[in-house]
């Protein structure tokens, strides 16, 4: 496969987002375009961040599609719904009226 396409590469932090345009050839795998891109040194990332496409988890061999949007995620410190029903059994919620 030969010719280029245009993909994006994503990851956001609470206070920080980046989103970077590039130029890959066709064939390119998700973690081709994230090494790529550059995006680990910007943020301080290793190796093992998740990868999705268009908020669908992807294997890191995942090969891309012009339009494709890679996002690296951050992994969850802790599970919402686990944090949801210790709120419940407190009477809270996550709402603002914490």
């Amino acid at each position: 496969m030969t010719g280029a396409i245009r993909v994006e590469v994503a990851y956001a932090e609470r206070e920080r987002q980046t989103l970077l345009v590039l130029d890959v050839e066709s064939g390119t795998t998700a973690s081709q375009a994230v090494e790529r891109s550059g995006i680990r040194a910007l943020h301080g990332l290793g190796a093992d961040v998740a990868l999705g496409i268009w908020g669908r988890s992807v294997a890191p061999s995942a090969v891309l599609e012009a339009g494709d949007r890679v996002e690296l995620y951050r992994p969850v410190p802790v599970d919402p719904k686990e944090t949801r029903r210790a709120l419940a059994r407190q009477g809270r919620t996550m709402g603002r009226g914490r």
